[in-house]
């Protein structure tokens, strides 16, 4: 992001077509930064599939994931969920699965 690179081939003269202000090139290094569009793209998603799951998957996903510290085992976080472990392990499954057809990684 910090980068110093010159990327003005203009070497002729002229008006560069880049920002000249600090403040923009960071801005405009931020929109097309690859790694970081990635990232958004990564989360819109998870909040895509989070939105549509029912209450007791998203329950699920705020106390394995989302609950710091973490205190419960998976017995434990079965428990209040009131399934199995291995229910547990399923929806957890299942949400992954569904998450990563979003991302188009299957």
């Amino acid at each position: 992001m910090f980068t110093k690179e010159n990327e003005d081939e203009n070497v002729g003269g002229g008006r560069s077509s880049s920002p000249s202000s600090p403040t923009e090139m960071s801005g405009t290094r931020l929109a097309t930064h690859k790694k970081l569009n990635n990232l958004e793209s990564i989360t819109n998603a998870i909040e895509k599939v989070y939105i549509g799951l029912p209450e007791t998957h998203q329950k699920l996903i705020k106390l394995v994931y989302w609950t710091r510290p973490q205190t419960k085992t998976w017995e434990g976080i079965a428990v209040e969920l009131n399934v199995s472990r291995r229910q547990a392990f399923n929806w957890r499954d299942e949400i992954i699965n569904t998450l990563a057809e979003v991302l188009g990684w299957r």
